[in-house]
């Protein structure tokens, strides 16, 4: 059988523009990350404290974190090309993917060695690792004021929780200090890092599990794919049904669809595909809408396939 096809894309072009200001933050965050990750370094050796020497361990991979969510975040600026017709906006997930990975593997490394100096403590000296984390903290908490003020996507959340495990690592460490300092009990440290590490592991487990269903091309969470396909029947009574409906995340903030609607006839297309632009983009916030008309000749062969169907149609 002759199949004759009409592509139809929504009004717009393919150049997506990602706010410079956010990858200035992101470079603003990474140098004064690195830079107290090098005073907590020397201080946690001068004072003996295994807590500040692996706080600033912590702080050098999430400035290499952030490096390489700066580099993404300038990548994703670059406009589409005849190699990368949509650009290269996903690159920001695949940095958020390998920063969550990063992430869980810090976290094991601070459960070691949290584990041995449960095993084996050691002398601290409780009143400059307060002095430090108390520095730390307020570092901490600029950064994170300056990352929740840019763009908001998932490289800039990966980037977030290595900063907020950064400032949990600092009142950790803040309360280690002072316990030590006063009572000289130093278990309370390596105790305080479990229980942060805790809380990281669930945000980063979240954070890959959500990035890897955007590089698998998923359907967003919050979309419903067969009320999406009932929305788009049922919209206009020239479409008698949808089918090879797909719905995926083309990158952050960006959500594509493309359908094949069958109509009774051809020339109400241009009609039925303005309806369908807007009411997707209201209702559903799907702004990349690739959609193929094709008669109504095909209603026999929908039924006969109905595992191609997604959405309700007429008959």
């Amino acid at each position: 059988m002759a199949h004759s096809h009409a592509n139809a894309h929504a009004g717009h072009d393919h150049h997506h523009h990602h706010g410079g200001g956010s990858h200035l933050v992101l470079w603003a965050a990474l140098v004064l990350t690195l830079g107290f990750a090098a005073v907590e370094a020397i201080f946690g050796k001068l004072a003996g404290s295994l807590a500040l020497m692996g706080d600033a361990g912590h702080m050098v991979s999430d400035g290499v974190a952030l490096g390489l969510t700066a580099v993404a975040a300038w990548i994703a600026r670059r406009p589409p090309s005849r190699i990368h017709s949509y650009g290269l906006g996903r690159m920001e997930v695949v940095a958020a993917l390998a920063n969550g990975v990063l992430m869980l593997l810090v976290v094991a490394g601070i459960v070691f060695e949290a584990i041995e100096r449960l095993r084996a403590p050691e002398s601290v000296q409780g009143g400059t690792v307060m002095l430090v984390a108390s520095i730390g903290l307020v570092l901490n908490i600029a950064v994170a004021w300056l990352l929740s003020r840019g763009e908001k996507n998932l490289n800039t959340r990966a980037a977030f929780i290595h900063v907020m495990g950064d400032l949990l690592g600092s009142v950790a460490a803040l309360v280690a200090g002072t316990v030590i300092r006063f009572t000289g009990w130093t278990p309370i440290d390596p105790i305080l890092s479990l229980f942060i590490c805790a809380l990281i592991v669930y945000s980063s487990v979240r954070l890959v599990r959500e990035a890897l269903h955007v590089i698998m091309e998923g359907v967003p969470h919050y979309l419903d794919l067969a009320e999406v396909g009932e929305a788009m029947a049922g919209l206009d009574s020239g479409v008698l049904s949808v089918h090879d409906l797909h719905i995926w995340t083309l990158s952050s903030g960006t959500v594509a669809l493309s359908a094949h609607l069958v109509v009774t006839d051809l020339t109400l297309w241009d009609r039925i595909l303005k309806g369908q632009q807007q009411m997707l983009n209201e209702r559903f916030g799907i702004d990349h809408v690739t959609l193929q008309p094709e008669t109504g000749v095909h209603v026999v062969q929908l039924v006969t396939e109905p595992e191609r169907h997604h959405g309700g149609g007429r008959s």
